[in-house]
């Protein structure tokens, strides 16, 4: 089921152009993903496309570890990440400084990886061949130099990038993936072993992937799960020591591979900042999720607590108020079983369809009841509407103007998609196309 987007990494010494380039294409407007506001965390992935081809980029820069770590080693745990994690990786040098003693360490380094690299050199303002011409000592092959600034040859990288990417197979595999996500001990293995309870026997661990996750292929009453459990991964100590950074990024691959996503927390310790940050990556993924409170057991109860705790995740999770969550403890088997029959439900919720009748006579009486406010003394007309995709669902509205479409407002037309339509636990996206006006 899981379809997955090629990635492209950027890595690189602080300072070499990195983000310029990340958001030179994240902000073309290819992006479908919409960032919210509301949602504290710096975008590092980007969901892109280049000549017709989706795929998701991160910027390792923008990934900080703690400050306290020699520069040498941040980047090495950068490279790490990009190299677990991508298809193409593109190695950002500066022209204007020359070639730097750590670039060649981390050449060596993606050289070993038998990954795709790109050599890219940044900051060259006007073409000269004798400024690339040191960095093939990189021996990572034909250098490309870029001006991010001036977005010049950003389109020759996305082209050569494109060749790499991997040619679609046939999946065969048509199991329910599910990633279980969050904080180190919020209980995730605990959680696994439930869901696996004593199916172990005719558990196969999915031989053969390099990734980082376990997959286990499962059945229960007829139906095949694929559990991603990103909880028995041992961090490689030697690179980096910083486990949150590690548990962010391992998640993102695991999110990425998924149909459906299971953030658990800790309910003794509430949601955190890390869980935030975790989550706000599966709703840029656009995948469905259950937020899983675990150790429910643990807490003192009266007959508001609940009520309490989904309050406070209202307050954190603003830019996704559309989240489903289950109070469980994964130790004494509490509405664990739920947990499954919820990923089945935001799965179908994030497949469904509405027809296009019946979303057009929705949306049109949603305008005649709420007209769009009007800028610059002109008004938003919606002509149309359709939803082109699902996983997550997709609408475009045809309009006059897509300039015209405010924020608040397209946030009302989503709230009232919502409203006639169960999408809970999935994000869903809206995407407005003008259509020119006959002069």
């Amino acid at each position: 089921m899981g379809n997955m987007d090629p990635v492209i990494a950027i890595v690189g010494r602080p300072n070499v152009g990195k983000s310029t380039f990340f958001n030179k294409v994240a902000g073309r407007k290819i992006a479908i993903t919409e960032n919210r506001p509301g949602v504290t965390r710096d975008r590092i992935t980007a969901s892109c496309e280049w000549r017709g081809r989706p795929f998701t980029l991160i910027d390792t820069g923008g990934i900080e570890l703690g400050s306290d770590d020699i520069m040498w080693k941040q980047i090495a745990a950068q490279a790490q990440i990009a190299v677990e994690t991508a298809d193409v990786i593109l190695f950002f040098t500066d022209a204007k400084e020359g070639l730097n003693p750590s670039d060649y360490d981390v050449a060596d380094f993606l050289r070993k990886s038998k990954k795709p690299v790109i050599p890219v050199v940044n900051k060259v303002d006007e073409y000269s061949p004798d400024k690339l011409f040191e960095f093939y000592a990189l021996g990572l092959g034909e250098p490309v130099g870029v001006s991010s600034e001036h977005s010049r040859g950003i389109g020759d990288v996305l082209d050569l990038a494109v060749e790499f990417f991997p040619k679609g197979e046939a999946k065969t595999d048509d199991s329910l993936k599910i990633a279980v996500v969050g904080k180190p001990n919020a209980g995730k293995s605990s959680l696994v072993n439930k869901l696996l309870g004593q199916e172990r026997a005719i558990v196969t661990d999915i031989a053969g992937t390099t990734r980082d996750a376990v997959d286990t292929l499962f059945e229960r009453n007829g139906k095949r799960y694929t559990i991603i459990d990103t909880a028995g991964i041992r961090r490689k100590r030697s690179v980096n020591d910083d486990v949150e950074y590690y548990s962010v990024l391992r998640a993102f691959d695991a999110i990425k591979r998924a149909d459906v996503a299971l953030l658990v927390v800790d309910a003794a310790e509430g949601i955190t900042e890390q869980d935030v940050k975790i989550i706000g990556m599966v709703h840029d993924e656009g995948k469905p999720s259950v937020i899983v409170m675990n150790k429910w057991d643990l807490i003192e109860k009266d007959a508001h607590t609940m009520e309490k705790f989904e309050e406070k995740l209202r307050e954190e999770l603003k830019f996704m108020d559309y989240f489903k969550s289950v109070y469980i403890s994964a130790k004494t088997g509490q509405r664990a079983e739920k947990v499954l029959s919820l990923a089945e439900e935001v799965f179908a919720h994030a497949s469904f369809r509405v027809p296009t009748g019946a979303l057009n006579d929705l949306l049109l009486d949603a305008v005649r009841i709420s007209e769009p406010p009007s800028y610059l003394g002109k008004r938003l007309k919606l002509y149309y509407a359709a939803q082109v995709a699902v996983n997550p669902p997709l609408f475009v509205l045809q309009v006059n103007d897509e300039t015209l479409l405010h924020f608040s407002y397209e946030r009302y037309l989503e709230n009232v998609i919502r409203n006639a339509y169960d999408f809970s636990g999935t994000p869903i996206r809206i995407q407005v196309r003008s259509k020119k006006e006959k002069e």
